[in-house]
């Protein structure tokens, strides 16, 4: 679990870097809002195949096999960057633009495969009525890799004054990372010196389960195909849920260091800690989500209001905080928004993994890919769709704009039932 998280937060580092480097980029290259947004934006046009694809390898290959040769590839892009926007003048008819566009769409497609490979992990190792909370460990990389971007990345672009050689620093950081990895994991814990039998016997347990859950090896024995999600609808409604999740935190992780500058003066000085501010509550409630919903689980017997009843609470909680941005005119009252705001985003972001692992274990890898690859539309439609609005409408446009999404995640969130397969499945499952 440990080893996970790690990965996560060097992932996170890696793409939230150039966040931090976008005043000598933008003066390097001469580009403005829209352009900048687009640059930031390109890296989910290749997320979002990057996870369809890891998914599916991750099911076939194994969760290892996907680890290393995305880690790789992501940490060889991460370097590659420095040298985008030269690249694409020298080959692309002048243009820095199209530079940056090939080098964040590549490394985009190698960081895809990240989360439903972790879902696949999540299901080889966690025990059913630890879903919740495992599917937490395996995000607390998330926050935690977002709020060490600041000061790493502003450490770095300070001591080296050199925003190209950062990028070159990290990857290499990267790669050392991938070479420990791979001596160290493993697919499941049957291949693991480390776990004693009792410990196996108690993930692989089937007592305390629910009407609906069912375990990995009776997931594995029944027939599904990649496309069967597309006939259930709690497994969509969970992936618009996600996106609504995803269009916040990518909005926060790319856009947070300029709005700082552009609305309140701060200099790259002052980002290493004031980055840092709307991430500190999600660190906490990222797990403490996953305890709350085996909670649930355990004292309600009902995955619905585990899963799908703790994200509607907390997405319209969160739509309220960001709703009510604009109207502050401070920059205290708008970096405790921010924080409360993402905070409880967070609190349910187990629960999207989760209910897909809840409802086909053994496809946990393909179904999150496709899950991810909807959901992660919005690391093209935040970036791009805020730097439209901040230069038509200004920055109070975007933190609206992020309320709607959460809005209508939450809607969403009301017709997941966790835990329920497709018709077609059943039937196949009464015939077996």
């Amino acid at each position: 679990m440990s080893m996970v998280v790690l990965m996560v937060i060097i992932n996170y580092i890696d793409r939230g870097a150039i966040s931090y480097a976008s005043e000598p980029i933008i003066r390097d290259f001469h580009l403005n809002a829209v352009s900048w947004g687009a640059v930031l934006g390109y890296f989910g046009y290749g997320y979002l195949f990057g996870a369809l694809i890891g998914g599916a390898l991750a099911d076939k290959m194994g969760p290892k096999w996907v680890w290393i040769v995305a880690g790789m590839a992501w940490s060889i892009f991460e370097i590659g960057t420095a040298y985008a926007g030269d690249i694409g003048v020298a080959l692309f008819g002048g243009s820095a633009l199209v530079g940056f566009a090939v080098f964040r769409i590549l490394f985009g497609f190698s960081e895809g495969p990240t989360f439903s490979t972790i879902n696949r992990t999540m299901a080889n190792w966690a025990a059913p009525k630890e879903r919740g909370f495992a599917a937490a460990l395996g995000l607390l990389g998330t926050p935690v890799g977002a709020l060490l971007t600041a000061p790493v990345a502003v450490g770095l672009l300070t001591l080296t004054d050199n925003w190209k050689l950062t990028f070159v620093l990290l990857g290499i950081l990267g790669i050392i990372w991938i070479i420990i990895w791979s001596k160290i994991f493993t697919n499941k814990p049957e291949e693991n010196p480390r776990v004693t039998k009792g410990e196996l016997e108690l993930i692989r347990s089937d007592k305390d389960l629910l009407k609906n859950e069912i375990t990995l090896t009776e997931s594995e024995q029944k027939t599904s195909h990649w496309y069967d999600f597309f006939k259930n609808p709690t497994l969509i409604a969970d992936a618009i849920g996600y996106f609504a999740f995803q269009y916040v935190n990518f909005l926060l992780l790319t856009w947070t260091p300029k709005y700082l500058q552009d609305v309140f003066d701060f200099n790259l000085g002052s980002l290493w800690y004031l980055g840092m501010v709307p991430w500190i509550g999600a660190c906490f409630t990222v797990v403490l989500g996953g305890k709350i919903s085996d909670k649930l689980r355990q004292k309600t017997g009902s995955l619905r209001i585990a899963r799908s009843g703790l994200a509607v609470v907390s997405l319209l909680l969160t739509a309220v905080c960001f709703i009510l941005i604009p109207l502050v005119h401070s920059v205290e009252a708008a970096l405790f928004l921010m924080a409360l705001g993402n905070a409880f985003n967070f609190l349910p972001n187990s629960v999207y993994w989760a209910v897909v692992i809840d409802t086909e274990p053994a496809r946990a890898g393909t179904y999150g890919g496709i899950t991810h690859f909807i959901t992660n539309i919005a690391t093209i439609v935040a970036p791009t769709l805020t730097g439209v609005l901040v230069s038509d409408y200004g920055y109070g446009a975007m933190f609206t704009a992020a309320a709607i999404a959460t809005f209508i995640g939450m809607i969403a969130m009301l017709f997941v039932k966790p835990g329920k397969r497709s018709a077609v499945s059943a039937n196949e499952e009464a015939v077996l």
